[in-house]
């Protein structure tokens, strides 16, 4: 039986900062310089099988970006790839199949509600009060009359929705991107933002495990809910954008989003 706790939001912020102290410190060191600017024409869509463009073999190349570890980062594109295609993309079929809209709109509202709290905390951290204020008012409205985030009242009545994670927040303090860096099926990202996630990743279950009382069995079907849920809410497809020079677009437009949500 799920049991609930009170703890202070100032612990939690503690929580985040004494473990993520050496990670940043590191990043400053190792990641001292930004990620360059990659600016140029979008490739002419061609259609190619995915058989044909996931080859070793086929290698393209574009106007360059921080991409040291090329290499190991293409393999793991087509790692994920087949991840995606074979074990993921399934498991969000059947759990489309089974579950009423309804009820696979509550389970996104639950998840999203949830992840608000590492959004606030860096909020707090990036020294931004309007959105640690917005976001407040979603947790508040949301956990108690939506049901512990069942439903949205929050963006019904106009409240703005805001998304911060750690690796925002490192480059709020000026922590250069460093690398680009593609991740084991989370996908692209880079040194400080693969750093951001783990320290996101530490706060929000520690915050899971204060406040509900889950066994080892409810924990791995909330993670296993959250992936299957979360990609759901993702249109896009690996190998199916029509272009030979997919990995260079994607590196592109996830760099340039960064940069984007950083300045904003």
């Amino acid at each position: 039986m799920l049991m609930l706790k009170v703890t202070s939001l100032s612990y939690f912020a503690y929580k985040l900062l004494s473990r993520s102290a050496l990670i940043t410190a590191i990043l400053l060191a190792a990641a001292c310089s930004t990620t360059p600017i990659q600016e140029g024409d979008t490739p002419d869509e061609t259609i190619f099988s995915a058989k044909d463009l996931y080859k070793k073999e086929r290698i393209y190349k574009s106007e360059p970006i921080y991409d040291p570890w090329e290499g190991f980062n293409r393999s793991m594109y087509n790692f994920n790839y087949r991840f995606d295609k074979y074990v993921f993309l399934p498991a969000v079929d059947a759990y489309e199949f089974v579950m009423p809209d309804v009820a696979e709109q509550g389970v996104t509202n639950f998840f999203t509600n949830f992840r608000q709290i590492g959004t606030l905390i860096n909020c707090i951290l990036q020294g931004e009060g309007e959105k640690a204020m917005d976001t407040t008012a979603r947790l508040i409205l949301n956990t108690t009359l939506g049901v512990l985030g069942l439903f949205d009242w929050a963006t019904d009545i106009g409240i703005p929705y805001h998304s911060e994670d750690f690796g925002q927040t490192l480059g709020v303090w000026g922590v250069g991107s460093g690398p680009y860096l593609v991740l084991p099926i989370l996908g692209p990202s880079s040194l400080r933002d693969g750093a951001g996630i783990g320290v996101d990743t530490i706060v929000s279950t520690e915050i899971r495990d204060e406040i509900i009382d889950l066994s080892l069995e409810e924990k791995i079907a909330w993670g296993v809910l959250d992936a299957v849920d979360t990609r759901s809410n993702i249109s896009f497809r690996y190998y199916e954008t029509g272009s030979p020079f997919e990995y260079e677009w994607v590196r592109l437009l996830y760099n340039t989003k960064r940069k984007l949500d950083i300045e904003k």
